[in-house]
């Protein structure tokens, strides 16, 4: 199966203004994730796919690949599938610019896992959580997933709930929002209806499912913060820079 990666890379972001060419580790951020893809054996092509030409400039900086994108997407998502139409590969991955952290082994896992199972046309990623305060945080995505290893459901809350005293809680899971799509399908989701659980979650993984797409969730030890705040990226680069 080939492979192609996209990183849909914004300049705006409200929280962190300009994230994707934050350089105080000495590297672009669209360059730690750029690099991080490239790693993978999986992948042969990386294409970073942005609505500035500031962005397009920095990633031709360090050689990497570029492409203008319409700039009124409604999600990541859709910046992917706008690069997918001119792009032959079978599969395309999709890794957010603010993921430095990612590990090129679990995008190999991705590609994998579409490959053993043909009746999966999206793979994502999932890590054991941590700690009760991540179970409990709004912002961190739950997934739970069937004995296939098929997602069930995805959510905000905390899912599985456990509340019986002297229960050992379930294991829980984190999703983690990169995905391998097979091209087809990925072309597709763009245009189905969005359902109310998907905007009361605010999730679009959840009308993908609705629509009777199944996902498999990739499980991997290996976790990795996207950055969203300030905090976020003065963490990052303490770490880069030891």
């Amino acid at each position: 199966m080939s492979a192609a990666a996209v990183i849909p890379c914004r300049l705006g972001s409200t929280r962190l203004p300009e994230k994707a060419l934050l350089r105080d580790t000495g590297k672009y951020l669209v360059q730690h994730v750029w690099e991080r893809v490239k790693g993978a054996r999986r992948i042969a092509r990386v294409i970073v796919a942005t609505d500035h030409p500031r962005i397009v400039e920095a990633v031709r900086s360090f050689s990497g690949e570029a492409v203008m994108t319409a700039p009124g997407h409604a999600s990541g998502t859709d910046r992917v599938a706008e690069v997918a139409r001119s792009l032959a590969d079978e599969v395309i991955v999709n890794v957010q610019g603010d993921e430095p952290e990612i590990d090129a082994a679990d995008l190999d896992l991705l590609v994998d896992a579409l490959e053993r199972d043909r009746e999966c046309a999206i793979a994502t990623l999932a890590t054991p959580m941590r700690s009760d305060a991540e179970l409990a945080a709004e912002s961190t995505v739950k997934v739970v997933a069937d004995a296939a290893g098929r997602a069930l459901y995805f959510s905000r809350s905390a899912i599985p709930r456990y509340a019986r005293a002297g229960r050992e809680p379930p294991e829980a899971f984190k999703h983690r929002g990169v995905y391998a799509f097979r091209r087809a399908t990925l072309l597709e989701l763009a245009r189905l209806p969005s359902p109310p659980v998907e905007r009361l979650e605010r999730l679009e993984q959840l009308r993908w499912l609705h629509h009777g797409h199944r996902i498999r969730a990739v499980v991997t030890p290996r976790d990795g913060i996207g950055i969203d705040t300030p905090e976020d990226y003065r963490r990052f680069v303490q770490g880069a820079v030891r």
